[in-house]
């Protein structure tokens, strides 16, 4: 009897015969449903008796479509955070175990949209078309699938992109007092990134209603929401949702990363995040530890910021840049929450009331500001000019004490005043309002080569804007290195401060320098 050979094509054949065999055959066998029943409800979170079946972290239902998170799981109940309107929920209703854990639709669809953490649409523009889903909760970027921070992001701002620079894939904390423009720094990088193929996350937590609206209109007049998500929770919201809100943002932002683009996240702000958490950890009789905060609020933001990177090639050469923000009380940066993120992340701006007070905005003080980055995420003309002025500055914030006194000065600390006072004055910035790396780029080098010392203090503003203008006369192939982060050669140097000392000119004083014996005018 022939037997017909035993060839690749009838083993594949004969082994889908089977596999289909068996699944003609196969009755799937439900799982028990698993029903449990609440014991007690407190303000945003609720007891649980049942469900022996439930996992860490599992998405629960409730009556009313009301979401909860397993928080605690004991072997007697499980302490569950309430992601809706819990004062609807009563002891005795039913909870049902959903099998997966939280998650949130990412996409492109979601870009120009206002969602809450859960994805729902809050700006009445209909339902959020979202392609994915991923859960809110993931692990952070393995070390071989990270790259080093080399490409600058530029925030636009004179201040922060000279001295303090911020790299994509880098993690810069942004704290200061209250009302001393934090989210105005953060909102200002978002702007800048128009047209820099920079996708935009901006999270707001716990704010209230009326400054987010402020914020949104700002965005939109500007065109920024164009390439801009963004997630929000308001103050009255549960504080589930405050919690989960920075994860499901940064889940968000891990798409367009994974698909190989840079992104920008801010976290708007991670003190109402903390607070929110407490609030939780309390209600759910977990032990306090200091200032009421339970022991792993630090691994609740480091698992929340080292999922900022710069991936490497192998996985998309994307990053995203996170601007986390932190609230200061009393100027106090060594307090339990500001330590524990100052050192999570790779560098703080810290933003002085003192400074705002006086009027300079933004009030970064650059003494206790630092880019742990540096100079390899910066470009390579601003590296010609930033060491010499952060000396200046330095030196004339020294010295500046003691003009106030009406001491009288040498001639060579009061020319060093007298600098440091224009240097201060250009790294003023009004809000909203960036300014180009070819124009940053001319008014530094202006700076350093003390160009602006000869110009009063109360024309510095007008002169300033000069040398900016002046700088679209820079010749192509000069912005052209500005722009790809070329080196400047002295040719290229030449060029830009000629522009400027055109500018200047109906802007000098006839005299260059104070009278050496008459004292220092007190700054306005």
């Amino acid at each position: 009897m022939n037997r017909e050979p035993d060839t690749l094509e009838n083993v594949l054949d004969s082994a889908f015969a089977v596999i289909g065999q068996a699944r003609a055959a196969f009755t799937p066998q439900l799982a028990p449903r698993e029903v449990g029943t609440i014991t007690s409800v407190a303000t945003g979170v609720a007891k649980v008796s049942g469900l022996p079946g439930v996992g860490f972290d599992e998405l629960v239902t409730f009556p009313g479509d009301v979401l909860g998170i397993a928080f605690n799981v004991d072997a007697d109940e499980i302490g569950v955070v309430l992601l809706g309107e819990y004062w609807r929920l009563q002891a005795g209703d039913e909870v049902q175990r959903t099998g997966r854990v939280m998650d949130v639709g990412v996409g492109d669809g979601l870009l120009g949209r206002i969602v809450d953490p859960l994805g729902r649409p809050l700006d009445g523009k209909g339902p959020v078309i979202a392609s994915h889903r991923l859960p809110v909760e993931r692990p952070a970027a393995a070390i071989m699938d990270r790259a080093p921070v080399t490409a600058p992001l530029q925030t636009g701002l004179k201040v922060v992109d000279a001295l303090i620079p911020v790299g994509r894939g880098q993690r810069e904390l942004i704290l200061g007092d209250r009302q001393t423009g934090k989210t105005a720094i953060a909102i200002d990088a978002i702007l800048n990134q128009r047209d820099q193929q920079v996708r935009c996350v901006y999270c707001a937590i716990g704010q209230r209603a009326s400054t987010v609206a402020k914020t949104v209109a700002t965005l939109q007049e500007k065109g920024a929401m164009e390439y801009t998500v963004v997630v929000v929770t308001e103050g009255n919201d549960p504080p589930g949702l405050a919690y989960i809100a920075p994860y499901a943002a940064t889940s968000i932002a891990e798409y367009f990363m994974e698909a190989g683009q840079d992104v920008l996240i801010v976290y708007d702000d991670l003190t109402h995040h903390a607070r929110a958490y407490r609030e939780l950890s309390l209600l759910l009789h977990r032990p306090p530890g200091r200032e009421a905060f339970p022991g792993d609020i630090f691994y609740i933001h480091s698992r929340l910021l080292e999922r900022a990177t710069h991936l490497s090639p192998e996985r998309g050469g994307g990053s995203l840049t996170a601007l986390p923000i932190i609230e200061t009380e009393a100027q106090d940066i060594s307090a339990y929450i500001p330590t524990n993120l100052i050192s999570i992340t790779d560098g703080q701006i810290y933003l002085s009331p003192a400074l705002f007070e006086l009027g300079v905005m933004p009030a970064v003080d650059v003494g206790k500001s630092v880019s742990r980055v540096g100079g390899k995420a910066q470009r390579a003309a601003y590296r010609v000019v930033a060491g010499d002025l952060k000396l200046a500055y330095a030196q004339f914030e020294e010295l500046e004490t003691f003009s106030r006194f009406g001491a009288r000065l040498d001639a060579d600390t009061r020319t060093i005043i007298e600098h440091g006072r224009r240097i201060r004055s250009c790294l003023k910035q009004p809000e909203s309002s960036p300014v180009s790396v070819p124009a940053q780029i001319a008014v530094l080098l202006a700076l350093i080569a003390e160009l602006f010392d000869d110009v009063p203090l109360e024309r510095m503003q007008q002169a300033e804007s000069a040398v900016q203008e002046s700088a679209a006369d820079i010749p192509m192939e000069v912005r052209t290195r500005l722009d790809t982060a070329g080196k400047l050669n002295e040719e290229d140097r030449a060029v830009i401060l000629d522009l400027a000392r055109q500018a200047l000119k109906e802007f000098t004083l006839e005299s260059s320098s104070p009278a050496k014996n008459e004292p220092l005018k007190e700054e306005t």
